[in-house]
C-alpha cells in the first residue's frame, strides 16, 4: 500500500531496524506525538531501548510482520540492508516508505549504478564483476581502479584498492568472489551529499548540500554551508540530480545522494540511502526541521515544509575509537565548549570504528563553527579537520 491519508499524531509508526538511525526517527517520531514499534533481533539495539514497544524478531519473521501490520498505520526503514521482501510483504497491509523496490536498488551497486544511468546522473565508469572470467576481460581503462562488493557494503566495508589486473584478481578472490562492481578510481577535490524528502504527491523538499571529509572511508566530518570550493552553482546541480533520481524511483520518504566533486568540477554520484544519512545529523541542531522530522512527515503523509538553516554547524563523528582502553572521553571538556551539541546512540560496546554518537558545533558564522569543532577535536585527541583519506 502507498501512503494516502494523513496519519494524525497518536497513531503508532514502525521502524524495521534498530540502530541510531531509528533511535533518531523514533525520537522525531515521539516528539510530534506519535507512538512508535522497532522490530529489530538485538535486545540491546539503540532504537528499540526508546520506542514504545520492540519486537525482538528476524526482519522476515512472519509472526513479527503480524504485529507490525497490526499494530502500525505505517512503517518505514532505518537502513538499507532489511530484505526488501519484509517491506514489499508489510507494504500488501499498511503503507510503507520507501518501498520495497527502491530500497532494492540501493541494496545492489549494479542495480544502483543502472539506476543512476538511467536518470541521467552521471557515475564513474564500472564495471560488473561476478566470475574470473570477468577479471580477465575487464576494461583496462577502468585501472587502477576500488572494487566494492555488489552487496552488503557501507563505510569503507567490502572495498579493496586495485592498481592492476594481478591486484584485481586478488582483491576478488579476499572479496569471497561475490558479485562486484569495479570502478575506475577518479581523482577528487571533495565530496558531498544532498539529502531530499519527497512525499506520495510527489513534493520534494531538501536539506542543505553538505560538504563531507571521510577518512577510512567513514564519515569524519561535515560542513554546511559547504566550502568554498562547493559553489552555490554546484550545488544547485546537486539538488536538482538527487530530486531527479527520487523522481525516478517514485520514491516516497528521505532519500541522500552522495557525490563524488572531480577534480576540475563535475560531479560523480557514488551512491545513495534510501534513509536519513549520517551527514545530515546536523539537521536536529541547526535546522527548523531535521531529516527525522522528514521521515515522520512522509511516512504519515503529514505537510511537508522546506528545512531552514538556522545556524552553521561542523559535526564530527564520534567513533569507538574515542574510547581508549574502555574509557569514554572527557565528555565534560566536550560539553564545555560553546554550542556543542553531544548525540550518544545508547551502545555499550565501544569498537573500533563503530558510531557511538556525533557532536554537531553551531555558530553564527561557518568559521566560528569550525573554530569550535577544531578545538573539539583537539580535546577528542583526534585527526585535524582538514584530514581526509578514503
Amino acid at each position: 500500500m502507498s501512503p494516502a491519508g494523513f496519519v494524525a499524531p497518536g497513531a503508532m509508526l514502525g521502524v524495521l531496524g534498530g540502530g541510531q538511525l531509528g533511535r533518531m526517527f523514533v525520537h522525531a517520531a515521539q516528539q510530534l506525538g506519535y507512538r512508535t514499534i522497532v522490530l529489530d533481533p538485538d535486545p540491546a539495539s539503540p532504537a528499540g531501548l526508546v520506542a514504545h514497544e520492540h519486537v525482538r524478531a528476524d526482519y522476515l519473521d512472519a509472526a513479527a510482520l503480524d504485529r507490525l501490520a497490526e499494530r502500525c498505520a505505517a512503517i518505514t526503514t532505518e537502513f538499507e540492508n532489511v530484505p526488501a521482501a519484509a517491506l514489499a510483504a508489510l507494504a500488501e497491509r499498511v503503507p510503507v516508505a520507501p518501498g520495497a523496490a527502491a530500497v532494492a536498488v540501493c541494496q545492489d551497486r549494479a542495480d544502483e549504478k543502472a539506476a543512476f544511468v538511467r536518470s541521467g546522473v552521471a557515475c564513474a565508469p564500472h564495471a560488473l564483476v561476478a566470475s574470473r572470467a570477468d577479471v580477465e576481460r575487464v576494461d583496462a581503462a577502468l585501472l587502477p581502479g576500488i572494487l566494492k562488493t555488489a552487496r552488503l557494503g557501507y563505510d569503507g566495508k567490502g572495498q579493496r584498492t586495485v592498481d592492476d589486473r594481478a591486484a584485481l584478481a586478488a582483491a576478488f578472490a579476499a572479496l569471497g568472489e561475490v558479485p562486484c562492481v569495479l570502478e575506475r578510481r577518479l581523482a577528487l577535490a571533495g565530496e558531498i551529499s544532498v539529502v531530499v524528502a519527497r512525499n506520495a504527491q510527489g513534493d520534494v523538499v531538501h536539506l542543505p548540500v553538505h560538504d563531507n571529509v571521510h577518512v577510512g572511508g567513514i564519515l569524519a566530518v561535515t560542513r554546511v554551508p559547504a566550502r568554498a570550493h562547493v559553489g552555490a552553482a554546484m550545488q544547485a546541480e546537486a539538488v536538482a540530480l538527487a530530486e531527479r533520481l527520487a523522481r525516478s524511483l517514485d520514491y516516497v520518504g528521505v532519500l541522500c545522494v552522495e557525490f563524488f566533486v572531480v577534480e576540475g568540477g563535475a560531479l560523480v554520484a557514488n551512491e545513495m540511502a534510501p534513509r536519513p544519512h549520517n551527514s545530515g545529523h546536523h539537521s536536529i541542531d541547526s535546522c527548523d526541521v531535521s531529516q527525522f522530522e522528514l521521515q515522520v512527515r512522509t511516512l504519515a503523509n503529514a505537510p511537508l515544509v522546506a528545512p531552514r538553516q538556522h545556524s552553521a554547524a561542523v559535526m564530527l563523528n564520534l567513533l569507538g575509537d574515542l574510547w581508549r582502553n574502555g574509557v569514554a572521553p572527557d565528555w565534560s571538556r566536550v560539553l564545555a565548549l560553546p554550542a556543542a551539541h553531544l548525540h550518544l546512540y545508547g551502545k555499550d560496546d565501544a569498537r573500533p570504528g563503530r558510531k557511538m554518537g556525533h557532536l554537531t558545533v553551531t555558530a553564527a558564522s561557518a568559521d566560528a563553527a569550525e573554530a569550535t569543532a577544531a578545538e573539539a577535536a583537539r580535546v577528542l585527541g583526534v585527526a585535524p579537520l582538514a584530514t581526509a583519506t578514503r
